[in-house]
């Protein structure tokens, strides 16, 4: 049984004649700015204390992001056929299961940031145990621990030798009997996370643009303007998020049938699910670039430090809390005014 799976695998010839050239083009690109982009985060974060739970969350999406964004070079170098076999082997093996791991690790924290910012706005005055520093570390490292647990299978059962056909290898073809299986019942379960998280985003963002617009209709102050800022919020965090994952999610199941199922009479169907895959998946990988403009929108300190460094201009402190959320001060400013009289004068 597990030859035939191994067989099926490699009876139909890719057809990398677009791939090949089109995508290591597109990350070798993605790699540079990504790369530009995470590393000056990761500078501006880790000057930052971890004071509260939302910087926690936001420095491990940045290592996630780093991590993942170390892996593209070797993906350059895979799909462009450079190198031997073995270096694609251990793109399939290693490479390619750190890459995808750290992209579901980072879809975890972006709902754990959206949780937090809803629980900072429902109880502005009170923290519940989810708001507490530790609680937050603790749920960071268990994503990770989660994460990397669930993946490492993929990792020990990519252990059969790989089965290269006119020079090059499918990485399903290194994958046993229960490598496979594993692989597929992975990909339910990262499509539970996915879909599940972007539905706590919706949701979370919702009620957030739901209770500033009320807070500005109450102080009778620029209700509409509050209404297009929130509503821009949700947009463009929720927006960006499913634009990003929602295409190769769509995507995923019917081609990881393709490579675990008995399939070898669709070889022209294999071939376009191959290229949708490839493209969406390019298409998330994006993400890592999306991520420090999020870190811009959301984190009004992340956004003075980084203006102070761009400007090389020393960073004023104020009496501004340093992990606030643009949302929390936006109703910061709307409860102050519900203090001040309403007759134009300061």
């Amino acid at each position: 049984m597990n030859n035939t799976l191994s067989n099926t695998s490699i009876k139909c010839v890719r057809d990398t004649s677009v791939t090949a050239v089109v995508f290591p083009c597109l990350y070798s690109i993605l790699f540079i700015v990504a790369l530009i982009l995470n590393s000056l985060a990761a500078w501006i974060f880790f000057n930052i204390p971890s004071t509260s739970t939302f910087v926690v969350y936001l420095k491990n999406v940045v290592v996630a992001d780093l991590l993942m964004t170390l892996t593209i070079p070797v993906r350059v170098l895979s799909d462009a056929g450079v190198g031997f076999w073995q270096l694609r082997a251990f793109h399939c093996r290693y490479s390619a299961v750190l890459f995808y791991i750290t992209m579901y690790i980072s879809i975890l924290l972006l709902g754990l940031i959206s949780l937090d910012r809803y629980l900072k706005i429902v109880k502005p005055f009170g923290k519940c145990s989810l708001q507490r520093v530790r609680v937050g570390q603790i749920l960071s490292a268990a994503v990770w621990v989660i994460m990397l647990s669930l993946a490492l299978p993929n990792v020990i059962l990519s252990d059969q030798p790989p089965a290269v056909s006119r020079g090059k290898l499918k990485c399903s073809s290194m994958k046993s009997k229960a490598g496979l299986l594993w692989h597929e019942g992975f990909n339910y379960f990262c499509q539970v996370v996915f879909w599940g998280t972007l539905a706590l985003m919706a949701v979370c963002y919702t009620f957030i643009s739901k209770k500033v617009y009320e807070s500005y209709k109450a102080s009778k102050s620029r209700s509409h303007a509050a209404s297009r800022r929130t509503k821009a919020k949700v947009f463009v965090v929720v927006g960006v998020f499913f634009i990003c994952f929602a295409p190769f999610h769509f995507a995923r199941v019917p081609y990881t049938l393709t490579q675990t199922r008995n399939t070898a009479g669709q070889c022209q169907a294999q071939n376009a699910l191959y290229i949708a895959k490839e493209t969406t998946l390019w298409l998330s990988a994006t993400n890592v670039c999306l991520d420090p403009l999020i870190y811009v929108f959301l984190c009004k300190v992340f956004r003075k430090r980084l203006t102070a460094t761009l400007c090389r201009k020393p960073l004023h402190h104020s009496m501004e809390s340093p992990t606030a959320t643009s949302t929390q001060l936006e109703m910061s400013q709307v409860a102050l005014s519900t203090r001040l009289p309403h007759n134009g004068m300061p």
